[in-house]
């Protein structure tokens, strides 16, 4: 799984607007653009970006079924981005919030299981969008965790979901998923 993850994410270019490209000498680090270029970026992301805070109680086991919970969209390097979804953040953007936020989620099921093999299916996505008051495409904001889950998992990525809008969330954050997988 690791490896078809790794050919996946080695393809995955997420492109934020126009004008966050050019201002951004660093598109993986700076959230331009997030570019993985190689099988060892996928694995240090899978391996460490989120790994640590499976302490700290992200993660809950219940019989053959893990409970996820993101500290939302942070990138490796620990940044966490900010922002209202429809005033600060556009929907491209937003999407690719949720993208990475579900590249943490899978950070997190590998420290967790210690193989993405382990996972039969994803079941549910519970995703929260911090949205101005008249944002209302929450659902094509989480589509991009679900899209990321069903290119890396196929049918077994293929989930219920909830989307919905929220005043505010943690810190600011524009995106917060939280999932229920069913494992080996």
């Amino acid at each position: 799984m690791i490896a078809r993850f790794a050919a996946l994410a080695a393809a995955l270019v997420l492109v934020m607007p126009a004008q966050a490209q050019e201002q951004a000498p660093d598109p993986l680090l700076e959230g331009a653009r997030i570019v993985y270029t190689n099988a060892q970026d996928v694995q240090r992301r899978i391996e460490a970006a989120i790994a640590p805070h499976t302490r700290t109680g992200l993660t809950r086991v219940e019989a053959d079924a893990l409970r996820v919970e993101t500290a939302g969209v942070r990138e490796a390097d620990g940044r966490l981005h900010t922002g209202k979804v429809g005033r600060d953040v556009g929907l491209e953007a937003a999407y690719a919030h949720a993208r990475l936020t579900g590249l943490n989620l899978l950070s997190v099921l590998h420290a967790a299981t210690g193989d993405l093999d382990r996972v039969k299916r994803i079941v549910k996505l519970l995703g929260m969008v911090n949205g101005d008051p008249d944002f209302a495409d929450h659902p094509k904001v989480i589509n991009g965790c679900s899209d990321l889950f069903v290119e890396v998992f196929g049918a077994r990525g293929q989930h219920a979901r909830s989307a919905v809008g929220m005043g505010s969330l943690p810190m600011g954050i524009p995106v917060e998923i939280e999932c229920i997988v069913e494992v080996e």
